[in-house]
């Protein structure tokens, strides 16, 4: 059964995070394609993490961020890879809001029993709380701050509370170890992501 892009769109984002393009699909397109897209764009951010630990590129992802922004001017840092695309600080603040997010999840997974935790609309939360007006710097510092405060809960975490897990409607029930993976992914995902429009606006990293 076809399906209008709205809720295409919708449960995209249930999905995870998706990249900006991820939304990108025609008012054709069906329940079964939407379905594997979701799958490939997770798929793809368990590949990106490889063979790597978690909680190691949870803990990296910090200095390899700021490393990855370093010597970009204000008006570098807002320029996007192409038209409809987003900037460098766009994907920065996205970073530290997904990262609150994420923390909400953590602790919710862990002090209560399957939680039904909602998704968000990151294209909303980019327009309405306007990522493109940030500070690169202040949003750096956020995600640092929230990424110690995550860090210090999950490294509490035993191994059976990492197969404590979030009820997702769609996909059921995700462990707390699969979502570390997921973010350690999507870390690495934005990180190659930031790098591409580095290249892609003549401001490669040095």
């Amino acid at each position: 059964m076809a399906c209008g892009l709205p809720a295409v769109r919708n449960r995209l984002r249930s999905a995870l995070w998706e990249e900006p393009s991820m939304s990108e699909l025609s008012n054709s397109a069906s329940t079964a394609a939407v379905d594997e897209q979701v799958r490939a764009y997770i798929n793809s951010i368990l590949q990106a993490l490889g063979s790597r630990e978690p909680m190691t590129v949870l803990a990296e992802t910090p200095e390899a961020l700021r490393r990855a922004v370093a010597g970009l001017s204000r008006e570098q840092d807002g320029t996007p890879e192409k038209p409809g695309k987003w900037s460098v600080r766009q994907v920065v603040r996205h970073l530290a809001d997904s990262e609150l997010v994420g923390g909400f999840r953590f602790r919710m997974i862990l002090a209560h029993d399957a939680p039904e935790l909602p998704a968000y609309d990151q294209d909303l939360w980019a327009e309405r709380l306007r990522y493109q007006e940030a500070d690169l710097a202040t949003s750096l510092e956020d995600f640092e701050a929230l990424r110690t405060m995550n860090l210090r809960v999950l490294r509490r975490a035993t191994p059976d509370e990492l197969k404590r897990a979030m009820h997702h409607a769609e996909r059921g029930d995700e462990p707390l170890g699969y979502l570390l993976s997921l973010y350690a992914g999507h870390d690495l995902v934005h990180l190659a992501q930031i790098r591409r429009i580095r290249a892609a606006i003549g401001a490669p990293v040095g």
